[in-house]
């Protein structure tokens, strides 16, 4: 039993002498890292909203027994929107229409005569050789008055140099409003 007292006391000495080697075997190392990180960014933010919006007015002209026709418009910067509408009415077809009621009415002459109110159809019947009536004649007798009365007759060649002084009051009041909006888009713009 000594002997196994002995065997496990060197072998506890021996194991001592490895691990104390081991020891003195040890790498240290000291690590002295500086770093350094610049950064620059550049964000842009972006809103999203509705753009500002003028709608033009709906003007519902879809009875075709009206001799009007619907004229609407908008105009929309960042800082204004305008918007307008009006009805235009439309002369050269309510003198189709007021002649052809009468024509319905057996008025032949006084329809014929509504129509003869526009120089081409007057130029037409004149060279046809069957002049527009004038004052209750009709044929032969209504050419002669006709010539004797010149200045009567629907002609575009009698009209002044002065182009607004032909329009009506609804072409002036039109003119005048596309005017209107026109100068204050360029004072916009501006």
């Amino acid at each position: 039993m000594l002997k196994k007292l002995i065997v496990i006391t060197l072998i506890m000495f021996a194991n001592m002498a490895v691990a104390q080697d081991a020891d003195d075997d040890v790498i240290y190392t000291d690590n002295n890292n500086t770093s350094t990180v610049d950064s620059t960014s550049t964000s842009t933010t972006t809103v999203k909203s509705p753009p500002p919006s003028a709608i033009a007015p709906s003007i519902n002209s879809a009875n075709s027994d009206l001799c009007t026709t619907g004229v609407t418009g908008a105009v929309q910067t960042q800082i204004l929107g305008i918007s307008a509408g009006k009805m235009v009415r439309d002369m050269n077809c309510e003198k189709l229409k007021n002649a052809k009621v009468l024509y319905d009415m057996g008025m032949k002459v006084a329809a014929v005569s509504v129509m003869c109110q526009d120089e081409r159809v007057f130029d037409a019947m004149m060279n046809a050789g069957t002049p527009c009536p004038f004052d209750g004649k009709i044929g032969a007798e209504a050419k002669a008055a006709w010539a004797a009365n010149k200045d009567l007759q629907p002609d575009a060649d009698s009209g002044s140099l002065n182009p607004l002084q032909d329009l009506d009051e609804d072409e002036k009041s039109t003119l005048l409003g596309g005017l209107s909006v026109g100068s204050l888009l360029l004072f916009l713009l501006l």
